[in-house]
């Protein structure tokens, strides 16, 4: 829920408050509109945000396409240290390079809150018990 609900402020964020501030996470290799990207990824947030909320019975898919999100944004990240971009207070080389660490976490809360690692877990062990 916790997470879910990060998500839908995130993306909220995305579609209108701090919509200019995400800006610094989209590449500048990246071949579309930086306004496409900031609004599908917030646009994306959102929708999952409230599918973890509310659809219960595909939590551990969702956890994974979760996890798979958080992978796929990590490049803005990393393009926003590798161009040296202030946002979100973000104002130097440390505190940017100190985000990078988190993203990893946020791959594990997506699969541990969802309780997909632990499926994953339980399929490896059952796959084994039948060999």
């Amino acid at each position: 829920m916790l997470l879910g609900a990060a998500l839908g402020y995130a993306g909220i964020a995305h579609l209108t408050f701090a919509r200019t501030e995400f800006y610094a996470q989209v590449p500048p290799w990246l071949p579309l509109d930086a306004d496409f990207v900031v609004l599908a990824s917030g646009v994306m947030e959102i929708a999952l945000g409230a599918a973890l909320i509310v659809l219960h019975r595909w939590r551990v898919p969702l956890g994974w396409i979760t996890a798979a999100f958080f992978v796929l944004v990590f490049p803005g990240n990393i393009s926003q240290f590798l161009t040296h971009t202030d946002a979100f207070g973000l104002d130097s080389d440390r505190d940017r390079a100190v985000r990078l660490l988190f993203q990893p976490v946020l791959v594990v809360w997506a699969l541990w809150s969802t309780g997909a690692w632990a499926a994953w877990r339980r399929s490896k062990e059952d796959s084994h018990a039948r060999a």
